[in-house]
């Protein structure tokens, strides 16, 4: 959705931001995130904790468990075949992370993908609205899991295009699910479903803004610009290694 889609955790920000600075006498040691080392960011603990009670709830499908299974498997493929790290110093980055509009960017889109349907998955619970918590849970549980992959991407293991490709392989998936939660919540018929009225039209106002969202996330910015950008730096960086 941003640079990198929903989240740059704090300590990929300050590595990077040494990485650039050539003047800097931290960039041998410091420059690589401190999850290299094994620890999670404070993001992917919360993304994790939701994935964990998605999943222990059986609202999540096997498709969408296979999915996610498949894009850690693919993702480090791709980095052993196609796109081998290049040192943790000479890694480009693509858009500053201090970005204020990058970041009011990704704070929106973390409210409306994240917040909002999961407080609208569990009011569903107490209104006993079955049909809404299975539409929208999908959503919620591959934005959870593309939070904490990317978490894992942003380290000196993988390359600037792996990056890339996580935001990029989840959004295009995501897609989907959205259709099918709009469909979902475009089908309901006001008194034939366990949810209140309000429900009903706060249901249909999160998938139609969700869809607009995280479509021109995909096909407005990552495809034309993101991904782009990300590629040409990174070959850029391998020809000067080279």
């Amino acid at each position: 959705m941003s640079g990198k889609d929903i989240t740059l955790p704090k300590e990929d920000e300050v590595a990077f931001k040494q990485q650039d600075d050539p003047s800097s006498t931290k960039n041998t040691a410091a420059a690589t995130p401190s999850k290299a080392a094994g620890f999670l960011s404070f993001r992917q603990l919360n993304a994790l904790a939701v994935i964990i009670v998605f999943s222990a709830s059986g609202m999540v499908s096997l498709e969408d468990f296979a999915f996610v299974i498949f894009s850690v498997i693919y993702l480090y493929f791709l980095s052993k075949v196609a796109f081998p790290t290049l040192h943790p110093t000479r890694e480009p980055t693509v858009y500053d992370p201090n970005n204020r509009v990058l970041r009011l960017y990704v704070l929106a889109a973390a409210v409306i993908g994240l917040l909002l349907p999961i407080a609208y998955i569990f009011e569903g619970i107490l209104e006993g609205d079955k049909e809404g918590i299975q539409a929208a849970a999908p959503h919620v549980f591959l934005l959870s899991s593309q939070v904490f992959m990317e978490g894992l991407a942003f380290s000196d293991r993988f390359s600037t295009p792996i990056r890339v490709f996580v935001p990029v392989f989840y959004n295009s998936r995501r897609i989907f699910t959205l259709v099918d939660w709009l469909k979902s919540e475009i089908s309901k018929v006001e008194g034939e479903y366990g949810g209140s009225t309000r429900r009903l039209y706060i249901g249909r106002a999160l998938a139609v803004t969700n869809m607009a969202l995280w479509c021109f996330n995909l096909f407005g910015f990552l495809l034309p610009f993101y991904l782009p950008k990300a590629f040409k730096k990174y070959y850029s960086a391998l020809k000067i290694k080279d």
